[in-house]
């Protein structure tokens, strides 16, 4: 299994905008959060971990429908904003560790199922499908989902000329592809022994920004994160300078929410 060697620092990041992850990031259509419910046979009070909730963007979804949740965030900034999201729903907590340190309390019973949203690939790829496969109960599921950035062919002239920034400051990564290229996500090889795919759906949708907010979601992105402080900085200021132009225009950004969910093996 292939892993990326800046994984540990690049998945640090995320705490040191916390305020603007919480108020930028997007969150899954409420119809994902139905579906990975029916498919994984989930009822009001079924116990969840969550791999990596930030600020709650998955967390809040899933104990609003009655489950309880244990999150688990790396980021104390993001864990406490998420804590605090989750006042009004008891049977749901918080804990501040990473996911491979983290462990089931001896006493408790495994669980219902593990969630991972836009965070599974964060994970030591030696523990993303086992561990998980170590806490379900025999027939319980394993669910990960994904926001992908789309680009339609008729999206606004900006989007195309941002890549310029992109390029000059060498961001890595290809531009966003066209919304029909990004089919359903298939579980990979080597969870194939661990659990049988059950439920592979995609999701279209659009979310709204004001300039102001996308040039702040950039900053808490981990490719912006991986251009490290001085390319960063000037990749930061040439889209603002961009935006500034265009007289801070409101912009509507198109994702594609992937869901896979697997059902554990014996």
């Amino acid at each position: 299994m292939n892993d990326d060697p800046r994984r540990h620092v690049l998945r640090a990041g995320f705490d040191r905008s916390a305020q603007d992850y919480e108020r930028t990031r997007p969150v899954c259509p409420p119809l994902l959060f139905d579906d990975l419910l029916e498919v994984a046979g989930l009822v009001p009070g079924d116990h969840v971990v969550e791999i990596g909730c930030g600020t709650g963007q998955a967390t809040v979804p899933l104990a609003e429908r009655g489950l309880a949740v244990t999150a688990v965030e790396l980021g104390a900034d993001l864990a406490a904003l998420a804590r605090s999201r989750l006042a009004g729903f008891p049977t749901s907590e918080v804990v501040t560790s990473s996911f491979e340190d983290w462990q089931l309390a001896p006493a408790e019973s495994p669980v219902d199922a593990v969630v991972a949203v836009n965070s599974l690939h964060w994970v030591d790829p030696e523990l993303r499908y086992a561990k998980p496969h170590r806490l379900l109960r025999p027939g319980g599921c394993m669910a990960v989902a994904d926001c992908v950035r789309v680009q339609p062919a008729d999206a606004d002239a900006f989007w195309t000329q941002v890549q310029e920034d992109y390029r000059v400051v060498g961001y890595e990564g290809d531009p966003p592809p066209a919304p029909e290229r990004v089919g359903p996500r298939h579980l990979p090889a080597e969870a194939g022994a661990l659990f049988e795919e059950v439920a592979s759906r995609r999701y279209p949708f659009e979310a709204r920004f004001t300039a102001e907010d996308y040039l702040a979601n950039l900053g808490t992105q981990s490719g912006t994160h991986a251009l490290g402080g001085a390319r960063s900085a000037d990749f930061l200021a040439r889209v603002e300078r961009r935006l500034d132009s265009l007289g801070w225009p409101a912009l509507t950004v198109g994702f594609v929410a992937l869901l896979t969910v697997g059902r554990r093996l014996p």
